[in-house]
Protein backbone atom coordinates (compact mmCIF):
# COMPACT_ATOMS: atom_id res chain seq x y z
CA UNK A 1 0.00 0.00 0.00
CA UNK A 2 1.66 3.24 -0.51
CA UNK A 3 1.55 6.68 1.39
CA UNK A 4 -1.83 7.79 -0.42
CA UNK A 5 -4.04 4.81 0.02
CA UNK A 6 -2.81 4.08 3.35
CA UNK A 7 -3.67 7.74 4.91
CA UNK A 8 -7.40 7.26 2.85
CA UNK A 9 -7.80 3.82 4.80
CA UNK A 10 -6.42 5.58 8.50
CA UNK A 11 -9.13 7.96 7.99
CA UNK A 12 -11.74 5.82 7.51
CA UNK A 13 -10.81 3.97 10.34
CA UNK A 14 -10.89 6.83 12.48
CA UNK A 15 -13.90 7.54 11.47
CA UNK A 16 -15.50 4.21 12.17
CA UNK A 17 -13.78 4.56 15.54
CA UNK A 18 -15.68 7.81 15.79
CA UNK A 19 -18.73 6.16 15.06
CA UNK A 20 -18.43 3.00 17.64
CA UNK A 21 -20.57 3.83 20.32
CA UNK A 22 -24.28 3.33 20.34
CA UNK A 23 -24.23 6.62 22.47
CA UNK A 24 -22.52 8.92 19.33
CA UNK A 25 -24.33 6.76 17.30
CA UNK A 26 -27.46 7.81 18.60
CA UNK A 27 -26.24 11.61 18.49
CA UNK A 28 -25.53 11.57 15.22
CA UNK A 29 -28.62 10.10 14.19
CA UNK A 30 -30.53 12.90 16.43
CA UNK A 31 -28.63 15.69 14.77
CA UNK A 32 -29.01 14.55 11.43
CA UNK A 33 -32.60 16.38 11.27
CA UNK A 34 -30.76 19.67 11.92
CA UNK A 35 -28.46 21.81 13.99
CA UNK A 36 -29.19 20.82 18.37
CA UNK A 37 -28.68 22.60 21.29
CA UNK A 38 -25.95 20.42 23.70
CA UNK A 39 -28.85 20.94 26.15
CA UNK A 40 -31.33 19.20 23.89
CA UNK A 41 -28.49 16.21 23.39
CA UNK A 42 -28.46 15.68 27.08
CA UNK A 43 -32.06 15.32 27.68
CA UNK A 44 -32.32 13.05 24.85
CA UNK A 45 -29.65 10.85 25.84
CA UNK A 46 -30.39 10.98 29.65
CA UNK A 47 -26.77 11.46 30.68
CA UNK A 48 -24.92 14.58 32.23
CA UNK A 49 -23.42 16.81 30.52
CA UNK A 50 -19.90 16.22 30.70
CA UNK A 51 -20.07 12.65 29.20
CA UNK A 52 -22.19 14.41 26.55
CA UNK A 53 -19.37 16.64 25.80
CA UNK A 54 -17.06 13.84 26.11
CA UNK A 55 -19.05 12.59 22.84
CA UNK A 56 -19.06 15.25 20.93
CA UNK A 57 -15.48 16.06 20.96
CA UNK A 58 -14.71 12.98 20.04
CA UNK A 59 -17.10 12.92 16.91
CA UNK A 60 -16.01 16.93 16.26
CA UNK A 61 -11.67 16.12 16.31
CA UNK A 62 -13.06 13.10 13.41
CA UNK A 63 -14.93 15.99 11.99
CA UNK A 64 -18.58 14.22 11.92
CA UNK A 65 -19.90 17.21 13.75
CA UNK A 66 -18.77 20.78 13.81
CA UNK A 67 -20.39 22.93 17.03
CA UNK A 68 -21.09 26.75 17.18
CA UNK A 69 -21.48 29.04 20.27
CA UNK A 70 -23.98 31.47 20.28
CA UNK A 71 -24.73 32.86 24.06
CA UNK A 72 -24.11 30.73 26.99
CA UNK A 73 -25.01 27.77 24.64
CA UNK A 74 -23.32 25.56 22.32
CA UNK A 75 -24.82 24.14 19.17
CA UNK A 76 -24.30 21.08 17.23
CA UNK A 77 -24.80 19.82 13.48
CA UNK A 78 -23.61 17.04 11.32
CA UNK A 79 -21.04 17.83 8.66
CA UNK A 80 -22.12 15.33 6.44
CA UNK A 81 -25.56 14.79 6.10
CA UNK A 82 -25.33 11.66 3.71
CA UNK A 83 -24.58 9.65 7.19
CA UNK A 84 -27.88 8.38 7.07
CA UNK A 85 -27.52 6.89 4.06
CA UNK A 86 -24.80 4.71 5.49
CA UNK A 87 -27.12 4.10 8.78
CA UNK A 88 -29.38 2.47 6.44
CA UNK A 89 -27.33 0.19 4.71
CA UNK A 90 -25.77 -0.90 7.86
CA UNK A 91 -29.71 -1.42 9.17
CA UNK A 92 -30.18 -3.13 5.53
CA UNK A 93 -27.49 -5.69 6.02
CA UNK A 94 -28.73 -6.89 9.70
CA UNK A 95 -32.10 -7.51 8.22
CA UNK A 96 -30.82 -10.03 5.79
CA UNK A 97 -30.67 -12.96 8.64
Amino acid sequence: MNNEIQKKYQKRSELIKALAHPTRLFIIDFLSDGEKCVCEIVEQVGVDISTISKHLLVMKNAGLVESEKRGLNMFYKTTCPCISSLFDCLESIGKKD
